[in-house]
């Protein structure tokens, strides 16, 4: 997988974190750097994981089902895409509590990365090489939550949605670009 191709998964991975953010530095009440850099390590941590461990249950199945992995590709894609696109045009608006401790980050760092467990699997079956892809991907995870705390702070919540629907757009053309690679279409 080239660099473009993971530098922009990686931010269409991150806009869940993204979104979250926002709603955390809106329900802050005083920003600060640690505060910033705790939500930063919580999604960018958890999304450098799980991609790790999505790739290691692909593995195990990656022999049997070659033949379609860019099929699985796509379908896993388009489903966290649509998801997300569905999500950006819920009109209800709700954030999480502002607290950054780990009982309230824990389960949101978990919910905004079960869609990295899956491209995790997606990984196994295009032989990406998981370390630094999932190292990447972490990293793009924490800078976008960092400056998605500032963005809440300073402007609310007017970009939420929007973050939401662009991160769901760039998943389904992913996955239609690996299938369509995969069948011939594209070079």
């Amino acid at each position: 997988m080239d660099l473009f191709t993971l530098f922009t998964l990686a931010v269409g991975l991150s806009m869940d974190a993204f979104a979250v953010s926002i709603c955390k530095g809106l329900s802050m009440e005083k920003l600060s750097i640690k505060n910033m850099a705790v939500v930063g390590l919580w999604f960018g941590g958890f999304q450098a994981l799980m991609p790790v461990i999505g790739y290691l249950l692909g593995v195990q199945f990656k022999d049997k089902i070659t033949a379609i992995d860019h099929w699985i590709a796509f379908i896993l894609l388009g489903f966290i895409g649509v998801n997300m696109i569905r999500e950006s045009l819920d009109k209800e608006e709700s954030c999480p509590v502002a607290g950054v401790d780990a009982k309230t980050m824990f389960p949101l760092a978990v919910a905004t990365s079960i869609d990295a467990l899956a491209v995790g699997i997606t990984f196994a079956f295009l032989d990406v090489a998981i370390v630094p892809a999932a190292s990447f991907i972490g990293i793009v995870t924490f800078v976008c939550s960092v400056f998605g705390v500032k963005a809440g702070n300073v402007f609310g919540m007017k970009y939420k949605s929007k973050a939401e629907l662009a991160g769901g757009i760039i998943l389904v053309l992913l996955g239609l670009k690996i299938l369509l690679e995969h069948l011939g279409i594209l070079g």
